[in-house]
């Protein structure tokens, strides 16, 4: 299984890093949206939509959606800014029914529609951010913003096999546990660091505030996993897909970042950096 990830990462992550430096924010967008919408595909199938025709039918309503959100919204900074803000703070409310789960009290919401409706809170706004990041502060950020994630997952997996002991949730996902997420702050905000040094004129209190916001996207790519990750749970399966080999399905590489993408651009934007 590990040799399987690391060879489907090898191939994906040049492809993405390509995309991310060389591409104008137009065509970062398409692309980006075309991997979202297989994510709009898999949900579909977490919500109950068995149906290969319910299935494409949602996932070609999605496209339409984003669409009209990027030509409506892509000149309107401050409304685009706005738009990833107000579904960021939904976060809070999976954070709400993640815990209370782990609690023993299961309040997330199981008819077929709501769920249908929450993968556009889910997958949307972070297609958003991602592209509005790329657009506002270019290519770098972005990159920076993924390897931060990947940063995180790594120093999780690591430190959860070499000290795991103390679950963190396991009621939602039995594997995390809290030696992974210290495993994750750890080398994500290294990454920060290294990041904050390479750039320019950035003064000691602006590499303060980025790690602040570094800590708080990391902490919401932990939450992003849990909430697929329960949605999994109630659906009965253990990936979302099969696309990827070695890691399942496209929501379970972007799960993560359904929550970093919008914190992390929300932050930006209320501290006037995007």
């Amino acid at each position: 299984m590990l040799k399987q990830r690391i060879l489907t990462a090898s191939l994906l992550i040049p492809l993405l890093v390509i995309c991310v430096l060389y591409f104008s924010t137009p065509f970062f967008a398409l692309i980006l949206g075309l991997f979202v919408l297989l994510g709009a595909w898999e949900w579909a199938g977490l919500s109950g939509w068995t149906n290969p025709h319910h299935k494409g039918i949602y996932t070609g309503l999605f496209a339409v959606l984003m669409g009209l959100v990027y030509f409506g919204l892509q000149a309107q900074t401050i409304m685009l800014g706005w738009f990833v803000s107000v579904a960021s703070v939904g976060w809070l409310i999976a954070l709400w029914w993640v815990w209370q789960y782990q609690q023993g009290q299961d309040y997330l919401p199981m008819q077929r529609q709501v769920k249908t409706a929450l993968g556009i809170w889910i997958l949307l706004p972070a297609w958003c951010a991602l592209w509005m990041l790329h657009a506002g502060r270019g290519g770098r950020w972005v990159l920076f913003l993924l390897v931060l994630i990947w940063a995180a997952d790594t120093g999780a997996y690591f430190a959860g096999r070499q000290w795991g002991k103390t679950k963190l949730a396991d009621k939602v996902s039995p594997g995390k546990t809290w030696a992974g997420v210290w495993g994750a702050l750890v080398l994500s905000l290294s990454v920060t660091l290294i990041f904050g040094s390479l750039l320019e004129n950035l003064t000691v209190s602006a590499i303060i505030l980025l790690l602040l916001i570094a800590l708080l996207t990391v902490i919401a790519s932990i939450l992003g996993d849990l909430l697929e990750s329960l949605f999994k749970r109630k659906a009965g399966v253990k990936d979302s897909g099969q696309l990827l080999p070695g890691h399942g399905g496209v929501l379970d590489r972007i799960d993560s970042l359904t929550a970093a993408a919008p914190i992390f651009v929300m932050s930006l934007f209320i501290v006037g950096s995007l």
